[in-house]
Formats: C-alpha cells, structure tokens, sequence
C-alpha cells in the first residue's frame, strides 16, 4: 500500500481518523464564546466519523461514540442540556456492545446530561450503572 492511497481512510491512525481527531481537538480547543464554530467542528467530527463507521462499525463505533460524547459535554459545558442528551443517549447505544471503559465513559457523560435536564433519578441511575461497571473491572 503506498502512502496516501484510498484505503488510508480506513486504516487506524489514517488521514481520515486524523482529520476527525483534529476536529475534536479544535472544537474542545474553541473559546467558551466560540459555540457556532466548537459546535460545528464537533458536528463535522460526528458526520465523517458516522461515514467511518457506516463502512467498518466494529472499528470505527468507538471513534463515533467518542465524537458523540465529546459534541455532548461541549454542549453540557455551554447550558445547554436538552442538546446534550439525545447525544449521549447514542453514545451509550453504540458502547453498550463494547462495553468497558467505552461504557463508563459514557454512562457518566448520559448522567451529567440527565442532571441537566432534572432529571435526577435518571442520572442517579445511570452513575451507579457506571459505577457498578468501573468497580467490576
């Protein structure tokens, strides 16, 4: 395979999973007054890492999963919950089958969403599910 060939896209640590890693960087990177671009830059990373992962799931759900969550806290991060949320929700749908520190990762980010929306039982639920899972490994 030469250097740049179309299958770079596919291969871990390609130019393709590069460009989505360097989406999340500068949108965690963006000044907390810079919502539109953080937000788009994470939405960009969330688009081209669902085109990954609609062609190789099992390798590139993680990298979804991660981009989700990060869009999620950064949306968290700037009041907005009810943004958040549906986010998360996917982010614990695809880690479910992955399990691991994927899952508690995620658990924990659906929780703070949950709590930011009030719904505290729910989040309570949910940490002590993350919790369960990080004390079990």
């Amino acid at each position: 395979m030469t250097p740049h060939s179309p299958d770079d896209a596919t291969r871990d640590g390609g130019p393709a999973v590069s460009a989505v890693e360097g989406l999340l960087a500068l949108a965690r990177s963006r000044p907390r007054w810079a919502v539109s671009a953080a937000l788009g830059d994470a939405s960009e990373a969330i688009a081209r890492s669902r085109a990954l992962a609609g062609r190789s799931p099992g390798r590139y759900t993680p990298l979804l999963a991660r981009c989700l969550r990060t869009t999620a806290e950064l949306q968290l991060e700037r009041g907005r919950g009810l943004e958040a949320l549906p986010l998360a929700q996917e982010a614990v749908a695809l880690t479910r089958a992955l399990g691991g520190g994927d899952l508690v990762v995620s658990l924990i980010c659906l929780a703070r969403a949950q709590e930011a929306v009030r719904r505290y039982g729910e989040a309570a639920a949910t940490y002590a599910e993350a919790e369960k899972l990080a004390t079990a490994d």
